[in-house]
């Protein structure tokens, strides 16, 4: 491990976030230039430019060092960043004594940056803008991932940028050159930026003010999932209710595609196994959705809430338009399963991601067919291709350690929450490795996490992040082997 190197490419990120908080201060200083949330931006922004700037002249790097980075050091940078990032985002939420623990400020944050949404904060509207604008900020960082940004943005990093790129970007990435990188990038977060522009402007076409606009576009369109409502969208015109299903499903799909669309190549774009999968999830689920919650007696729209909830829960973002915790258990079965799936690879949505659900039934079917012949040649396909054997063992690992997580996380609440039921531990556990943010029962979308315990928030988090972060760069920082030379 190249500790200098790894602690140089960490401040320039903190720098470059840094300035980025000034947007909130901004903000904060609209509304009232004396008020404790200005003191609190002013003191976070001043520290992270000192810091970042005193490592940076301790730990200086040349260029010949880029080149020299390896698979340790770039799931380092990026496990660590992420994980700094949070405890520095933090600040300003508990120095405002808008939550009174900083560890009640680490899990919102946190919370942001994953795009998971999950809350502590019961009511929202009484929070200043300032801190609800870098609450939703955060996500917005978060989905296109925030060291892509700073790929994009900042001077070459030589081959670092392929090794960060493949370990922050979300499915089954592939080996890219320096310059595919930076211009994949900046496309990538131009398309972003586009897609964010448009939302705000139908938002404010539907009479949503400004700010409201710009907070639930970032939660939208990063599938984050934060709102500046207590009861989320459900307050909203059915107008404004389709805007934010059409960004959630945008954001859910791979942005690779998005680059195929400004290319003219269509046909790439509908040829794509993953995208008719997460299509096909969606329409199916649609009328089962739509007959059952009307026939449930309840006080809901069933055909814009049953949509609704499916793409919310799917993209794993977390907006509600109604107390889903209530719905038939059939439903609320549904909606756990679409918790562990997500969306697509490439996307700003958590999960396992659709592309590993397809390979992984596909070895299914096949291990079936090689048990009765025994001596075929059979491959797994996606896109028509027949898919790497490594690649294949790869994501059968990676849903091991998924579901491995998962009940571990259900089982630490069950211990360490002495009211907790089994099925709040469990969508509680899911809900925050798949970065959905809501679960049911004590989580459900009417509830929040304020009352877990200070052990039970610092396993979420963990959970979260390692769920943004698709498990690798988290994990690899607990083995011992990863900060030998």
């Amino acid at each position: 491990m190249h500790k200098r190197f790894i602690l140089n490419i960490i401040s320039r990120v903190l720098f470059f976030v840094s300035i980025i908080m000034f947007f909130p201060l901004f903000w904060a200083l609209y509304d009232n230039s004396h008020s404790l949330e200005v003191k609190a931006f002013i003191f976070t922004i001043a520290l992270g430019l000192v810091l970042s700037t005193l490592i940076q002249l301790k730990y200086k790097i040349k260029k010949i060092d880029y080149d020299r980075i390896n698979a340790k050091d770039g799931l380092a940078i990026v496990g660590l960043l992420w994980i700094l990032l949070s405890l520095w985002g933090a600040l300003p939420l508990w120095i405002s004594n808008v939550v009174p623990t900083f560890t009640d400020a680490f899990f919102e944050i946190a919370s942001g940056f994953t795009t998971t949404g999950a809350s502590l904060i019961a009511d929202v509207e009484a929070v200043p803008r300032g801190i609800l604008f870098w609450r939703s900020l955060t996500h917005w960082l978060g989905g296109m991932g925030i060291i892509v940004l700073f790929i994009a943005i900042l001077p070459s990093l030589g081959t670092t940028s392929s090794q960060l790129y493949k370990i922050e970007s979300s499915g089954l990435g592939l080996d890219r050159s320096e310059t595919q990188v930076k211009i994949i990038a900046r496309k990538l977060w131009l398309i972003y930026l586009a897609i964010t522009c448009v939302s705000v402007i139908l938002l404010m076409l539907g009479k949503m003010p400004f700010f409201d606009s710009l907070c639930h576009t970032f939660g939208a369109i990063a599938t984050g999932g934060f709102s500046t409502k207590n009861t989320s969208i459900s307050e909203y015109s059915l107008y404004i209710q389709w805007v934010i299903i059409s960004m959630m499903f945008l954001g859910g799909v791979n942005f690779s595609l998005y680059c195929h669309l400004t290319r003219k190549k269509w046909k790439l774009f509908f040829k794509n196994s993953e995208f008719k999968a997460f299509l096909f999830i969606i329409l199916l689920s649609m009328p089962l959705f739509y007959f059952l919650l009307r026939g449930s007696g309840l006080r809901v729209k069933p055909f814009t809430d049953g949509v609704f909830q499916i793409v919310s829960i799917l993209t794993a973002t977390g907006y509600s338009t109604t107390d889903f915790d209530v719905w038939p258990s059939s439903l609320k079965m549904f909606l756990i399963i679409f918790m562990f799936i997500g969306g697509c690879a490439g996307s700003t949505s958590g999960g396992m991601k659709v592309v590993r659900f397809i390979i992984a039934v596909k070895a299914g079917c096949r291990s079936v067919l090689q048990s009765i012949y025994s001596h075929a040649v059979m491959f797994v396909r996606y896109n028509s291709e027949p898919v790497p054997e490594n690649l294949v063992k790869s994501v059968l690992s990676f849903i091991f350690l998924y579901i491995f997580l998962f009940v571990f996380g259900a089982l630490f609440l069950l211990i360490s929450e002495s009211s907790c039921d089994i099925l709040t531990a469990m969508t509680a556990s899911i809900a925050c490795l798949s970065t959905v943010g809501p679960g049911l029962a004590k989580v459900g979308p009417l509830q929040n996490y304020a009352w877990i315990s200070t052990p039970g928030k610092w396993m979420l988090s963990f959970l979260m992040i390692a769920g943004r972060l698709e498990l690798y760069a988290i994990l690899a920082l607990l083995i011992p082997e990863t900060w030998k030379k």
